[in-house]
């Protein structure tokens, strides 16, 4: 090989190495921290937060409202300690119109970790949907980023209103990020909402509707082996196994649902 063409050679290679994105040292420092739990931590084959929160454009010191952490606090564990010092993060707990029994869990287990977990949660203020104007100031959030619960309030017929909240919520130039359970193109939403999954094109719709531009979408968390046709819906695959032992290897076997990522960004 000439000199010339070696030369060339590693300057394309150093060209190339440049443009990857870097790593964001501190996320994942808590992505592996000894405060995630060995349950949570095991779904990060499904749930890739690495790469989703960089998708969603994450920085350690912006405000961010997540909305619904949920009793498993999946994401919780790893936003509250990442945004502790240079940030602000908001956990927006719901008020259980279609699962009141959930939304008082959901309220205990985030309010006994920032009793009980003061160096990891103390720093975390609790917000409430709907709303979120009580705590939230209009055009001061970074972020507001929801995972597995957009179907929820499509049941509730709460999706428009929460979708204005977080438009308020939002600086100009913020960012939504929503991940859910995709559903099938071939199938009215009315028609598998039960289910749990989401056709990505309403979510989409909904979205803008509220006045959010889409900025970029994601197969981060795509599974093709998900056909969507369960018998106790989503719910059939893990983590929530609802059949129990019926057909449970095939369900492990399959894996999480297929999840459609968006990014949104209000103008």
């Amino acid at each position: 090989m000439s000199r010339l063409l070696i030369a060339l050679t590693l300057a394309w290679a150093t060209a190339t190495t440049a443009a990857e994105p870097v790593q964001d040292a501190a996320l994942a420092q808590w992505i592996a921290g000894p405060q995630r739990s060995e349950a949570n931590r095991k779904r990060d084959v499904y749930r890739h937060p690495q790469e989703t929160l960089a998708f969603f454009e994450l920085k350690d010191n912006l405000t961010v409202v997540e909305v619904w952490p949920s009793v498993n606090a999946w994401w919780a564990e790893i936003l509250a300690p990442y945004l502790r010092d240079h940030g602000r993060y908001i956990m927006a707990l719901h008020a259980g119109a279609h699962n009141p029994a959930a939304a008082k869990a959901e309220h205990e287990v985030i309010l006994g970790r920032i009793a009980n977990q003061p160096t990891i949660y103390g720093k975390g203020v609790v917000a409430h949907l709907p709303g979120l104007g009580d705590t939230v100031a209009p055009n001061s959030a970074d972020r507001v980023l929801t995972f597995l619960n957009l179907h929820n309030w499509i049941v509730d017929g709460e999706a428009d209103g929460d979708l204005a909240a977080f438009y308020t919520a939002l600086k100009p130039g913020g960012i939504l990020g929503i991940v859910d359970h995709r559903g099938r193109s071939d199938l009215s939403q009315e028609t598998q909402l039960a289910s749990g999954y989401l056709r990505e094109d309403y979510v989409i719709a909904l979205a803008q509707k509220a006045g959010f531009k889409l900025v970029a979408t994601s197969e981060i968390s795509a599974n093709p082996r998900d056909s969507k046709d369960y018998p106790e819906g989503v719910w059939t695959l893990p983590p929530s196994l609802r059949l129990k032992d019926v057909d449970r290897e095939k369900y492990l076997s399959i894996g999480e649902s297929d999840k459609f990522t968006l990014k949104f960004v209000k103008p």
